[in-house]
């Protein structure tokens, strides 16, 4: 059986959480398909579905890209992640055996992960742990929800330069599942809410919310600015040997940004 829709779709989402597809990013039907040897109509009925679930967007002119979302975009899927995470800890009766079983197992790859050097499967573990809670307590179709609301903030940690330690993270998923193992849930709640609200505190979203130019601001910031002192003893001492004075410098134009 050839590469189907679903798996293309599976495989980009995928990438998005391991951090190897950076938000904006265009996704060519013609690479697509010779990359997964199928035909344009299968890559396009991936993408269709990726763009349905926030992830993908197309233009008519310029093609398929990943979303690269807003600030106010990006508080409000961290808004909808707290709805439906905390919502699924709510009021929970004590995981079975067989399911901290397997949250255990993620979180010790998780650990293996964070200790080794291999970023993509680091990011994507630690996205993972979410989407596999939710099926770990009985909700498959909020896992699928989740899963792509986690790559919409996994898009968003990269667009936003996330300051948030893996390592952190790693603790953090360690302490909601060791509240659910006692059967505390109120606790794990407590724990998620923590977690999440973390995470998004880790974006650089309000400093660049009220300077539309920061970014630029800060590529134009020079290294080593010239002091107005500075510049006066040069051209003193260009004046003593006889040289002609250097024009006055021009004006920064990070000041005017």
């Amino acid at each position: 059986m050839g590469t189907t829709a679903t798996d293309i779709s599976q495989r980009i989402i995928d990438a998005v959480l391991a951090q190897k597809l950076a938000p904006g990013t265009r996704l060519g039907e013609q690479q697509l398909a010779l990359l997964f040897d199928c035909s344009r109509t299968v890559v396009r009925e991936a993408l269709t579905r990726l763009a349905a679930r926030g992830i993908v967007t197309v233009s008519a002119r310029r093609g398929w890209y990943l979303i690269a979302p807003s600030r106010e975009e990006a508080r409000e899927a961290f808004e909808a992640r707290r709805v439906i995470e905390l919502g699924l800890l709510r009021d929970r009766r004590p995981l079975d055996k067989s399911a901290l079983t397997r949250l255990k197992k993620h979180l010790a790859q998780e650990k293996a992960a964070v200790r080794g050097d291999d970023v993509g499967a680091r990011s994507f573990l630690l996205g993972d742990f979410h989407v596999c809670l939710a099926e770990c307590l009985g909700n498959s179709l909020l896992a699928d929800t989740l899963r792509d609301y986690t790559a919409r903030t996994t898009l968003i940690a990269m667009l936003y330069q996330s300051s948030h330690d893996a390592a952190q993270s790693c603790q953090e998923h360690v302490a909601i599942v060791a509240a659910l193992e006692q059967g505390d849930a109120g606790r794990a709640e407590a724990l998620m809410a923590e977690h999440l609200a973390s995470v998004q505190s880790a974006l650089q979203l309000e400093a660049q919310a009220d300077d539309p130019l920061h970014q630029l601001r800060q590529a134009l910031t020079p290294l080593t600015p010239p002091t107005p002192s500075s510049t006066a003893r040069r051209a003193r001492a260009s004046r003593r040997d006889g040289a002609e004075a250097d024009p006055p410098p021009a004006a920064y134009l990070g000041a005017l940004l």
